[in-house]
């Protein structure tokens, strides 16, 4: 894929994505609302992870069905978020494994009849319908063909329409040349044949596949040519919710600032997650907040005055979670 040219587009806004994971912390239900009642500048929300098992009838949120109780309030605040103009989106896969195995269908293969593809896939679709969501993230941590994936957005796309928002999120090597990543087919291929269908990627700069304490893994992945309003930078929020390469807040505002210098449709940030995100763990509205400064500020400056505001709010009690 050759390099394209970056040109500033009309109206176009970095995304600053909030995946949610943690619904309850020491059985308190984490609320959502301070996303708008302190108008964070969060623009999406991604709520993770839908498992499609091998019963079909037997998906869940997490571990339980989405439709159990402990989620009532979940859903109730999801709606509000809608009103409030925030996307609210489920992701689909993850690290536990079978759900794309599940939904790996395509006419070349006679080994996976239509009607298995349709039995995982509408308990999925009516999850969708049921709670009106905006879109889907398949993070798709295993084998699956390119026919396969491509199968799937395509009726995602017949069923929800031209609106609906579909995307990916690959670790950040699956976008570099020649790179080991997790998800069996080329990403590169993906984008050729359904980029139209695909409103981005949510690349994970982190665990061992690429970092944030520096621009070189995202310049890399804009020398293979991909463009930069369809690649948002994927951070931990804290050390604690992912394996390892978390980086600093001063450190990601920094790099975050250069990039927006040097990529002018630079697609956004994205956080797992929104849980106990630094830099104050019991308002964790405060990251999408300083991120969305830095992002607008755009310069190395202007982010520091950034964290070092987001630091002085641990210091006040403001609508905790």
């Amino acid at each position: 894929m050759p390099p394209l040219p970056s040109t500033p587009l009309p109206g176009f806004n970095p995304r600053v994505v909030c995946y949610f994971q943690t619904y309850h912390d020491n059985g308190e239900y984490v609320s959502l609302l301070p996303l708008i009642t302190n108008t964070s500048g969060a623009t999406h929300v991604i709520l993770s992870a839908i498992h499609i098992n091998w019963d079909p009838d037997n998906m869940t949120l997490n571990d339980d069905p989405p439709d159990h109780s402990k989620y009532t309030q979940l859903w109730d605040e999801a709606m509000v978020l809608q009103d409030s103009g925030i996307k609210v989106m489920c992701m689909l896969g993850g690290a536990a494994k079978g759900s794309f195995a599940r939904l790996d269908y395509s006419e070349s293969r006679t080994d996976v009849p239509l009607a298995r593809f349709e039995t995982y896939y509408a308990p999925f679709r009516d999850f969708i319908r049921a709670h009106n969501l905006d879109g889907v993230d398949l993070d798709i941590e295993e084998e699956m063909s390119l026919p396969g994936v491509v199968h799937l957005i395509d009726r995602l796309k017949a069923d929800f329409g031209r609106n609906f928002i579909i995307t990916l999120a690959p670790v950040a090597t699956a976008l570099m040349p020649g790179r080991p990543h997790l998800s069996g087919f080329d990403y590169r291929l993906l984008e050729a044949a359904r980029g139209n269908s695909i409103s981005w990627y949510n690349a994970q700069f982190y665990n061992g596949w690429g970092g944030l304490h520096n621009t070189a893994a995202y310049d890399e992945i804009m020398r293979n040519g991909w463009r930069p309003e369809k690649v948002v930078a994927g951070m931990l929020t804290n050390p604690r919710h992912g394996g390892s390469g978390y980086v600093p807040l001063e450190v990601t505002a920094a790099v975050i600032s250069v990039l927006m210098e040097r990529y002018p449709n630079f697609g956004g940030v994205m956080g797992w997650e929104y849980w106990s995100s630094y830099p104050q763990v019991e308002n964790s509205w405060v990251w999408p907040f300083c991120m969305t400064l830095c992002m607008g500020m755009r310069r190395l400056r202007d982010a520091a005055i950034v964290v070092n505001m987001g630091r002085s709010l641990s210091s006040i009690n403001m609508n905790p979670r």
